[in-house]
């Protein structure tokens, strides 16, 4: 995880404060593995990336994942724990690109990346849209109920609806740039003159399981049964999100910390940062007992 102290979270959560969803996910990342330039990041498959942000998680903060969200169907708020060590399986390592065959059509794709996520965004937002993510829907922003450490992110209404249409834009540009090769009843057709949309239902639902199977940190897809209605909730967990909303609560309360103990002692924030997370607890123990 390299060197992850307070001060260098402390500059991680800083440099985050003026960036979004993709540019916090790639600082995370590279805290996770600050050996790696952000073009090779960014060219790792999506569940990579989350892999490498669970271990972060977890070394961190701990195993431990407290989920907040809200009933689909009633709108209660709901909340459970998570065993972070379950989650966040690496893909396995593959020489050559996944292949689907249904009816008549043969298809040649490979998992999609950091980088095709983000160029996905950038497509659907340069037609009006405002959502992405990947066939299946990893956190990245398609539209539901992203669980995170703040609470369910959704939409409802007329805003569902084009949050869908959008979501359905940002799967066909996603899916355009990962073919590889298209053969119809035997003879090819050129993957980059063929319209996402002109393959069958059934072959792009193939499509997406086939890579939900190759890369299940891709998208982590939680069924959460309410305690009151009993109905079940499905949302994606985006561990981006989640972590960040983690890190800016850390932050947030260790300058505090900083404050009171720069205040009564007179101490640099250096000198604070230095010490264990248990000596300046007590120190903070002594300033509020007298």
């Amino acid at each position: 995880m390299g060197n992850t102290g307070p001060a260098e979270l402390l500059a991680i959560w800083e440099a985050g404060l003026a960036h979004h969803g993709p540019g916090r996910a790639l600082l995370l990342h590279r805290a996770a593995r600050p050996e790696s330039a952000a073009d090779e990041l960014r060219s790792l498959p999506v569940g990579e990336r989350e892999a490498d942000l669970y271990a972060l998680r977890r070394a961190l903060f701990g195993e431990r994942m407290q989920i907040r969200a809200e009933c689909g169907a009633c709108g209660e708020a709901m909340e459970f724990d998570l065993d972070a060590r379950d989650l966040g399986v690496r893909p396995r390592e593959r020489d050559g690109p996944l292949r689907v065959e249904e009816g008549e059509w043969t298809v040649e794709f490979r998992l999609p990346t950091v980088a095709d996520l983000e160029a996905a965004a950038h497509a659907v937002a340069g037609a009006g849209g405002r959502a992405v993510g990947d066939w299946g829907g990893p956190g990245d922003g398609l539209p539901g109920e992203d669980m995170d450490g703040g609470g369910p992110v959704g939409a409802d209404g007329g805003d569902a609806a084009e949050a869908s249409t959008a979501a359905a834009r940002a799967r066909r540009a996603l899916l355009a740039r990962c073919l590889v090769s298209v053969h119809r009843a035997g003879q090819p057709v050129p993957a980059d003159r063929l319209p996402v949309a002109a393959l069958p239902e059934p072959v792009q639902r193939k499509l997406a399981e086939a890579a939900e199977h190759a890369d299940p940190a891709a998208d982590v897809t939680l069924n959460a049964a309410c305690p009151e209605c009993g109905e079940a909730t499905r949302a994606e967990l985006d561990i981006a999100s989640y972590l960040w909303a983690e890190l800016d609560h850390w932050a947030r309360d260790l300058l505090l910390d900083v404050h009171l103990l720069a205040t009564a002692y007179g101490w640099t924030e250096p000198q604070i940062l230095a010490l264990s997370p248990l000596r300046r607890r007590y120190y903070l123990e002594l300033c509020a007992d007298g």
